[in-house]
């Protein structure tokens, strides 16, 4: 332990508390993706997926973090930095009681060990009859259906939980906290809302325990923009984005340049498509980023690869930005600001020809003939389910071409020349 220890982790429990995430020890790796992505937004530091697990102890790492890290947790926790953390959380002198007790606190220590041992014995005479292990799952149901196609979508959960007699039964629609929807005993329907597109997986909780769970599917029908708004996005249809290329209309455009603050827009196309390993894959793409006011300047842009178990996301940005972006391959994150990502700075003011190619977990990528990056990841990704394209400002999208390397077919080809 470094000498900080138990102020960092003093720290971090008030980040969790403050997240409602639930416990950190059950937190899985996009929980880890979503909270860097939240940190970078709040304090415009980027904190890795894998920073975050080595401070959360989830990663083995011996070394205490770096100030930088320390002063962008405390920010995130609502200080101004380290110091002002460490100020506001002084351990005062021992109060008058404290010093009466602590000398005492054995003794005090074996009464209260005495009396759990008591409780302990009493309530297991009772029985606990709301143990998860007395439930018959076989006889539990749980399903869902969107009521309709498109977005925003709501989702009707059908349940059979009459087997079930506890205070704590939840769906979880995601790992999202504000997708969550507590259930009744005997309850038979529940709805949840989403408002954007993807793979998710739902699952019933009782007690903290997930007794099932199973795959939700929100779709788009083609391809569908988003203006990012928190936390309801403003929807453009395909056939206001569709023309020649996807691109916004000068209104959206007018809209974007008045925001005061920096947001993102998006293109996504979540869909079944003829199966494709996200594995083993070649997108081959054209894009730009097309918003030239304010907060612009790096020319951000990110092709995200939708997956039925995880995602790859690889972001680019002028040669200046490159230190704020980030690669995701599944369960590894290169972060910009601990690699050298100068193959990713790419002047995105003009359309530019990318190759994103992945065989057996090795992801390349290029510019024409160029490679730009390469590394590998060890979880699989699934099934590939979806392509977005995320533009800081606005952006376009000439071309997309998504194909097979196992089978070495065209799983789907877009060059927006036609309207659909």
């Amino acid at each position: 332990m470094f000498p900080e220890y138990k102020l960092v982790q003093r720290c971090l429990r008030q980040i969790e508390d403050n997240l409602g995430w639930g416990a950190s020890s059950e937190w899985h790796n996009d929980m880890f993706v979503e909270l860097s992505e939240q940190i970078q937004k709040r304090t415009q530091v980027l904190l890795s997926p894998t920073t975050l697990k080595r401070v959360w102890g989830r990663v083995n790492y011996q070394s205490a973090p770096s100030i930088t890290t320390l002063n962008t947790l405390a920010q995130f926790a609502g200080f101004q930095n380290w110091r002002d953390y460490k100020n506001t959380v002084a351990v005062k002198k021992p109060s008058w009681l404290s010093q009466k007790v602590n000398p005492n606190l054995g003794i005090i220590m074996l009464g209260a060990s005495v009396m759990t041992l008591v409780f302990i014995s009493l309530y297991s005479l009772k029985g606990s009859k709301n143990s998860t292990d007395a439930i018959d799952i076989s006889k539990i149901g749980f399903t869902s259906r969107p009521i309709s196609k498109g977005l925003p979508n709501s989702v009707v959960f059908d349940l059979d939980i009459d087997g079930i007699q506890s205070d704590s039964i939840h769906i979880q629609q995601y790992w999202d906290p504000t997708k969550t929807i507590g259930l009744k005993s005997g309850q038979k329907q529940a709805t949840g809302q989403y408002y954007f597109p993807g793979y998710f997986r739902a699952k019933l909780l009782v007690d903290g325990t997930v007794l099932k769970q199973h795959d939700l599917f929100i779709k788009t029908e083609g391809w569908l923009g988003t203006l990012d708004y928190e936390p309801i996005p403003k929807y453009v249809p395909e056939d206001r984005i569709r023309k020649g290329a996807l691109s916004f209309s000068r209104p959206i455009l007018e809209e974007i340049a008045s925001s005061e603050q920096p947001f993102s827009t998006t293109f996504h196309k979540i869909d079944d498509f003829t199966p494709v390993s996200g594995d083993n894959f070649v997108l081959t793409t054209s894009i730009r980023n097309t918003y030239r006011e304010k907060w612009a300047v790096c020319q951000n842009a990110a092709i995200i690869i939708l997956g039925t178990k995880s995602a790859m996301i690889v972001a680019f940005s002028i040669p200046g930005c490159v230190s704020e972006i980030g690669v995701m391959m599944s369960d590894v994150y290169i972060s910009g600001k601990e690699h050298d990502l100068s193959g990713l700075g790419v002047d995105l003011s003009v359309t530019q020809d990318f190759k994103i190619e992945v065989r057996n977990k090795q992801l390349r990528v290029f510019l024409e003939n160029d490679q730009l990056f390469t590394g590998g990841y060890n979880e699989s990704i699934g099934t590939i389910v979806g392509i977005r394209y995320r533009f800081l400002g606005a952006g376009e999208v000439s071309y997309t071409k998504l194909t097979d390397l196992s089978g070495h077919s065209v799983a789907f080809e877009d060059d927006f020349s036609s309207t659909h």
